[in-house]
């Protein structure tokens, strides 16, 4: 299994991590195409300052901001690492108490057109349950996002030390 993850799809929308869910940083810049679209449309999508909080077991999350400079939108619709059993797309939401909570993104990350979506804790993240070894400050962990066209894009994100984002499921779990 690999210990690092490759920074070209988190700089621009992979997930934030919680108590596992936390807060990236090479610029990494992958061509991706947007769903349908052609090979020219992979350029289209970028990463900027992908990350992934640090944990010893459990889970944790992925962060950046995915961009998209093309011309037609693109979905991620899916997300890989070699250090753990289950990627899943997250959001938060506020439940009916007023109690923020997360849970997995249907339809996936649109990044519209010409535009972005951060991946951050407290919002939009990538989820990795189930790690198969430590995810140590100072390593890297390559993330393999897969588009709505069925391409995928590779991005390598700096593993960061992080206490924040302490975020529940919305069935009452906690990460």
């Amino acid at each position: 299994m690999k210990k690092h993850l490759t920074a070209a799809v988190l700089a621009a929308a992979l997930v934030p991590a919680l108590a596992a869910c936390g807060s990236g940083s090479e610029d990494a810049r992958d061509q991706a195409p947007t769903s349908g679209s052609s090979p020219a449309a992979k350029a289209a999508l970028t990463v900027t300052d992908p990350w992934v909080k640090a944990a010893p077991s459990g889970m944790t999350a992925a962060f950046g901001t995915l961009v998209n400079e093309g011309s037609s939108d693109v979905t991620v619709v899916a997300a890989t690492t070699s250090v753990n059993d289950t990627t899943e797309l997250h959001e938060t939401v506020e439940n009916e108490d007023g109690s923020m909570a997360m849970r997995p993104k249907e339809g996936g990350f649109v990044i519209p057109a010409g535009g972005s979506l951060a991946l951050e804790p407290g919002g939009d993240h990538l989820m990795l349950m189930g790690l198969t070894e430590p995810v140590e400050a100072g390593t890297t962990v390559t993330i393999t996002l897969t588009l709505g066209d069925g391409t995928t894009t590779d991005v390598e994100a700096t593993v960061k030390a992080f206490d924040g984002a302490d975020e529940k499921y919305q069935n009452g779990g906690e990460h």
